[in-house]
């Protein structure tokens, strides 16, 4: 498993240390004036930084995006998840045999009905939809990225593949 360690750094920011299944050590700060930096260590020498980048807000959100899957998800991963404290963010792919399909988020009550909120669609196409409105129809092969706390992305899936919470 994947160890991190988060730690203030007063009058900085917060740094957070990540040593990863491959055995790399990656720490990252964010200082409090919204730069980010990177430092990747030698494995051999964990206390020798080998590379180092530092990003302004908007270049770490771009790149949070492109490592998190919002602009390209691979193949192999029908479902991903990311866990922020109680918070949830899931890939979901409508199923062809979806009770959702054909059918609006706003006919739905997704939002109502579950608690969770559709952020993001990407049809099969590639087409990308942030924050799609109430009228936005889901097709089969699109990927949804929901939002919600676990037992809300529970009842979501269920309202999605069964038309019921």
């Amino acid at each position: 498993m994947t160890n991190i360690r988060e730690s203030d750094l007063p009058g900085i920011g917060r740094k957070f240390q990540i040593d990863t299944r491959s055995g790399d050590k990656l720490v990252i700060i964010i200082h409090d004036d919204g730069r980010r930096e990177l430092y990747h260590f030698d494995p051999d020498d964990p206390d020798s930084s080998i590379s180092m980048v530092t990003l302004d807000d908007d270049e770490a959100r771009q790149v949070a995006g492109i490592i998190g899957g919002l602009t390209y998800r691979p193949k192999a991963l029908e479902s991903v998840e990311v866990a922020l404290n109680d918070l949830v963010i899931e890939w979901y792919k409508v199923e062809p045999n979806s009770k959702c399909v054909g059918r609006t988020i706003g006919e739905l009550q997704i939002r109502k009905r579950t608690g969770a909120t559709v952020i993001a669609v990407i049809d099969k196409d590639q087409k990308q939809t942030v924050n799609p409105g109430p009228d936005y129809v889901l097709k089969a092969e699109t990927i949804l990225v929901v939002m919600g706390e676990r037992q809300q992305i529970k009842a979501f899936k269920q309202l999605v593949s069964n038309g019921s919470e």
